[in-house]
């Protein structure tokens, strides 16, 4: 089950969109499904609010992530993350994780000063706090999804191509790096969706069948939502589809 923990936090990462203002704002919510086959291991939600942080606008960010069912009963998870996002830059002021994955527990609070390059971060459960020297634009696992939904090109890239970004997690700033793979057209529960289809470089061995195990497919319109996400496991696989949205930005494409 420690998988399904791993693909929760997958999910609040993609999303992606070209420069646009209004690609996402306060009062988007999404819901996703995860599931092996035909069985629900769990759900995760992201909604977008409007915040004030140092008399700067901001978005609030919340991400929830649980399982339920037979899954809950064998591994319950219960997930909290949140992330304030400066407006204009995209950057984060501040991040929240508290989780609750088996019984493995976690309370942090990350504060970005993105000008000195550091962040502070407070471990609420161990009662110790830690400053870490981060490169410029930094991103937390949740404010990556946005930052990325509005990164300029994003949709321009050739087959092949890659993106990658610095992202803070787990103590550690890692290079985040998403190959572009192309585009296709795949059914939901909505319809037919045009996509474009990602896959980011994850480390292969223990979970992983490989580095490009996980196959990721973003709608082909303004909103850029992550319509699928699949992984192929070191035994198995287990998928992510759209389940509901509201308070979308802009018109969401479906072909049929």
């Amino acid at each position: 089950m420690k998988k399904l923990v791993l693909f929760l936090i997958l999910i609040s990462i993609f999303g992606f969109d070209s420069r646009n203002d209004d690609a996402f704002g306060p009062g988007e919510w999404f819901k996703f499904r995860i599931h092996y086959g035909f069985v629900n291991a769990g759900y995760a939600t992201l909604e977008v609010q409007d915040a004030v942080i140092d008399n700067k606008k901001a978005f609030h960010v919340i991400g929830k992530g649980y399982t339920t069912g037979m899954s809950r009963f064998f591994f319950k998870v219960d997930d909290l993350y949140e992330s304030y996002i400066d407006k204009d830059s995209g950057n984060p002021y501040r991040f929240v994780r508290k989780i609750d994955e088996g019984g493995y527990t976690k309370n942090q609070e990350g504060f970005f000063n993105q000008p000195s390059n550091k962040i502070l971060v407070k471990d609420y459960k161990n009662k110790n706090e830690k400053t870490f020297v981060i490169p410029n634009n930094t991103q937390d696992i949740l404010s990556s999804f946005y930052y990325l939904r509005n990164h300029p090109g994003i949709d321009k890239l050739k087959i092949g191509e890659s993106i990658v970004i610095d992202m803070f997690f787990d103590d550690e700033t890692t290079k985040f790096k998403l190959k572009y793979v192309g585009r296709e057209d795949i059914t939901t529960k909505f319809g037919i969706v045009s996509t474009m289809v990602f896959r980011p470089l994850v480390q292969s061995g223990r979970i992983f069948k490989e580095q490009e195990s996980l196959t990721v497919w973003i709608s082909d319109d303004d909103n850029r939502l992550p319509i699928r996400i699949k992984a192929s496991l070191a035994v198995g696989s287990i998928k992510a589809d759209l389940e509901a949205f509201k308070g979308l930005s802009n018109p969401f494409k479906i072909k049929m």
